[in-house]
């Protein structure tokens, strides 16, 4: 039997729009590269060209000799695996509280976490710096770890709020009646069910925190700046050296695409999970 041709034209017109979307995302990071791996002066040509033009590592040499490269990356490493760290056990707790217990003001709750999400972060950039230079926690890292949870937990909690809903509560009081504790039964039976979700929150919570550049321009002078701050070395009073500054963008995209590939199929299945009821 042939293929009915309406639903031939419908699978081909999500496949162009599939193709436009992944040509449209992806453009970016090809040019990225493109420049990192170009010579200087072809990337400041006013006619570039789309296809590489020459290959060389010369750029890569310039990043690392511009300014301190190792310092900054270890910075943002430490305030990134800490901000994924303090929010999962915080936001695990949180959101088991949320899903598995009834409380006065457990809808408040809900209605805060998803209003602190519409806030815009610039909007709070004067509060948080006074309260941080209040507390003597500016020009830390800790104070930017800090300032991270505040933004990254409310995404945290409600993730893995949506996740734990969708995780039967028989399979619990199952346990329980098998002789387990609430503690025993949630390490065993649900943690294990939860474990895909979690690692999609935390990769999310870590390419946020990897990525800010505002907060981290703010809070942090100079010989603390982190990764990103770090970038805008290439910009001085001589103009922007636009390949070397790629590539610079090139190697600090490197830890997000190792970490995506160590956790691609549990970062598949988080998705997934999350994707019904809650």
């Amino acid at each position: 039997m042939s293929t009915p041709v309406a639903p031939r034209r419908s699978r081909s017109g999500w496949n162009l729009l599939g193709l436009l979307v992944f040509v449209t995302a992806g453009f970016p990071v090809y040019w990225m590269l493109n420049t990192a791996f170009k010579p200087a002066k072809d990337a400041i040509d006013p006619d570039p060209s789309v296809l590489p033009t020459g290959l060389t590592l010369s750029n890569f040499s310039r990043a690392l000799d511009i300014a301190d490269f190792w310092g900054p990356v270890g910075r943002s490493l430490v305030v990134s695996l800490a901000v994924v760290v303090i929010g999962m056990v915080v936001g695990m707790l949180a959101a088991l509280a949320i899903s598995r217990f009834a409380f006065r003001g457990r809808k408040i709750v809900i209605v805060g976490i998803l209003a602190v999400q519409m806030v815009p972060l610039v909007a709070m950039i004067i509060p948080v710096f006074l309260l941080l230079n209040d507390l003597g926690q500016y020009d830390r890292l800790t104070g930017l770890i800090i300032t991270y949870l505040t933004f990254i937990l409310p995404f945290t909690v409600w993730t893995l709020r949506g996740f734990i809903v969708n995780i039967p509560k028989e399979l619990e009081e199952a346990a329980m009646v098998d002789g387990c504790s609430r503690t025993t039964a949630f390490i065993r039976v649900v943690f294990p069910l939860l474990a895909p979700g979690m690692v999609a929150t935390s990769v999310y919570g870590f390419i946020q925190a990897w990525n800010e550049y505002l907060y981290a321009l703010m809070l942090l002078s100079q010989k603390n700046q982190t990764a990103t701050v770090w970038l805008g070395n290439f910009t001085t009073k001589h103009g922007t050296e636009y390949a070397p500054m790629m590539a610079g963008s090139t190697m600090m995209a490197v830890p997000i695409v190792v970490l995506f590939l160590l956790v691609q199929r549990k970062m598949a299945a988080g998705l997934t999970a999350g994707a019904v009821k809650g």
